[in-house]
């Protein structure tokens, strides 16, 4: 089954030139590969697209964000399978196929994700639980997740922890966009990616409207991808903590409307979380 792997670029050309160069042999000639890059450099460009000339470029002068980036690129292309990857991602085997392959044996799927794994090979909690009160503890980033990776809200949020069954997929609640397989048609019938998500969050969002529709998503961890992480965030830090923080909050009011008595509190922690965060970063 063909495949289109979207890519949004955002002044990552180094990380870029080396997810290409590691799809390159897991990609076929039917399949398409297009490139969305915000705030392009036309020379930094130009050489990768001599470089990779299989690859389709989208250009622009401004960044639109990752969710509008992802929208475009789809638009842009007319494989049935989907796959969402981040330029600072490497192939670390057949992604393409595998992902693909499992998609056409699951209709009922409306994502499947693999194993992501950091540089030094530990694994990072790409397979996760919508978030709730126990995120607040046992989130990705927290003090306790890190001090303490195996206590029992980590364990309930990152699913990876709580299975050491790597051999068999499993489902979760939602999957992280660095790397995200879904079908054209769940995409076009979710109307694709919510665009008032710039950045982050927008994984957990569609997943969370597939899952609203009776649609499941699946953690893969016999394929894998290396993530760096941050290649693109990295240039504007102060403004990635902000949009992290921002996007938390949208998507807490999207989908705990039960809980939206909660709102202002809520909006208040995350914002003096994000402001810790960039007084730390500017130490």
């Amino acid at each position: 089954m063909r495949v289109a792997v979207l890519i949004v670029n955002y002044r990552a050309y180094d990380a870029l030139d080396r997810c290409l160069a590691s799809l390159r042999p897991f990609t076929s000639e039917d399949d398409e590969v297009v490139v969305v890059d915000w705030e392009s450099d036309a020379e930094l460009r130009e050489a990768l697209a001599v470089k990779y000339p299989w690859a389709r470029f989208l250009p622009s002068s401004a960044n639109h964000g990752f969710s509008v980036g992802v929208n475009q690129a789809a638009s842009a292309t007319t494989a049935p399978i989907l796959l969402l990857l981040n330029p600072d991602t490497e192939a670390q085997g057949p992604i393409v196929r595998a992902l693909a392959g499992w998609l056409e044996a699951h209709p009922d799927a409306a994502a499947v994700g693999p194993r992501v794994l950091n540089t030094d090979g530990t694994i990072q909690p790409s397979a996760r639980r919508f978030p709730g009160l126990t995120t607040v503890l046992g989130g990705r980033s927290t003090w306790l997740t890190k001090r303490y990776p195996g206590n029992w809200f980590s364990r309930r949020n990152l699913l990876h922890i709580a299975s050491d069954d790597e051999r068999e997929s499993r489902q979760v609640d939602w999957l992280t966009g660095a790397c995200l397989a879904t079908p054209r048609r769940v995409f076009e019938q979710l109307g694709g990616l919510d665009e008032s998500f710039f950045m982050y969050w927008e994984d957990a969002d569609y997943c969370h409207r597939a899952s609203a529709l009776g649609l499941t998503c699946h953690y893969l961890p016999t394929t894998s991808v290396s993530h760096i992480g941050g290649a693109s965030s990295a240039h504007r830090q102060v403004a990635s903590i902000r949009a992290f923080h921002r996007s938390a909050f949208g998507l807490y009011w999207k989908h705990s409307r039960l809980g939206r008595v909660a709102a202002p509190l809520i909006w208040i922690g995350l914002r003096v979380r994000a402001e810790i965060k960039v007084a730390l970063l500017r130490e």
